[in-house]
């Protein structure tokens, strides 16, 4: 019985993967050399002030409000998402808002989008969702160092940046799934990071036609959140092909079977990595795990996971025994 619902999870994760044959790499989107678009050019549809305009990369439509309701001058980026190729991932500020930390896309493309919080994707059609995010420079700095209006993240106030992906179908919550991109919260604090490469993310078997993107963060002031509100977003739908697949040898996973901690050795090319774990129904017990050297298994059940690691490359799924 076992065997019949997880190939039926594997036939559903590759039916939904399917489903869309055209990712969104945004290299469809034309722009300069180290340029970014915002909206403020104002070609969006004008209301009270504010220009709403869309644009669309594979199977997916973005959307983007510039406001300039105290004039012109003053225009800004308020709402939605921005599309660069900037690849200064040194300068803090906000003067440097629209570079990912990466310093480039995922799978070393050029272009990207930053996205600020509650930017929501519109699928064309129904689908699965999976992508890569990481840090926007501006956040993944302020974290690091602190700034004018937020704090240097630490392990002493158990810091956090957060990122939780809202799947809805015709209005309706189907699923969510949370992704830290900075996480002080360690017992170890040497185990503390910044995400600072293109890292997957993902609900690959539902089916959602929208999902909405939440920040949160444990630096919070008297007006909200204190770090800036920012992630850069690439590859939504499915990995290029030709990256889909690493070699076996490029991580190690042992004891297998294990009964209480598995290892991990990183032998790629690419010395960051996420891992997400699951059971043999496809429910996922262990979820976006960044460069994990070691992990406690000794509250899962006995039987079959599927351990699935993810770089700047590609991914690669391994099987491991819990005794």
């Amino acid at each position: 019985m076992k065997k019949i619902n997880f190939l039926f999870t594997l036939l559903l994760f590759t039916s939904f993967t399917l489903i869309a044959q055209n990712p969104a790499d945004f290299e469809n989107l034309t722009l300069s050399a180290e340029s970014y678009w915002d909206g403020s050019d104002q070609t969006g549809q004008h209301n009270n002030g504010l220009f709403n305009s869309t644009f669309s990369s594979g199977d997916y439509t973005f959307s983007n409000t510039y406001d300039t309701t105290y004039g012109a001058i003053y225009g800004y980026w308020s709402k939605g998402w921005a599309y660069s190729n900037i690849t200064d991932s040194v300068t803090s500020g906000s003067g440097n808002l629209y570079s990912a930390k990466a310093g480039k896309g995922a799978f070393d493309s050029p272009n990207y989008v930053v996205g600020t919080n509650n930017s929501t994707v519109v699928f064309n059609q129904p689908q699965g969702f999976t992508a890569m995010i990481t840090n926007s420079t501006y956040a993944a700095n302020s974290m690091r160092d602190g700034d004018m209006f937020a704090k240097k993240f630490t392990n002493a106030d158990q810091d956090y940046f957060k990122l939780t992906a809202f799947g809805y179908y015709s209005g309706a919550l189907v699923d969510s799934t949370t992704f830290l991109l900075a996480d002080f919260t360690h017992q170890d604090s040497t185990n503390d990071y910044i995400v600072k490469d293109w890292q997957y993310i993902g609900m690959p078997n539902s089916l959602f036609d929208s999902v909405q993107f939440k920040l949160a963060s444990s630096d919070v002031g008297q007006f909200g959140m204190n770090t800036p509100a920012y992630f850069c977003l690439d590859n939504v739908g499915p990995l290029p092909l030709g990256l889909t697949s690493l070699t076996n040898n490029e991580f190690s996973v042992y004891p297998n079977p294990a009964k209480d901690v598995i290892y991990f050795e990183n032998n790629s090319s690419s010395s960051n990595f996420s891992l997400t774990i699951f059971d043999c129904f496809g429910k996922i017990v262990l979820e976006n795990r960044i460069n994990p050297i070691s992990i406690d298994v000794s509250h899962l059940p006995r039987g079959l996971y599927y351990a699935r690691f993810t770089n700047d490359n590609g991914e690669l799924v391994k099987k491991i025994i819990k005794n």
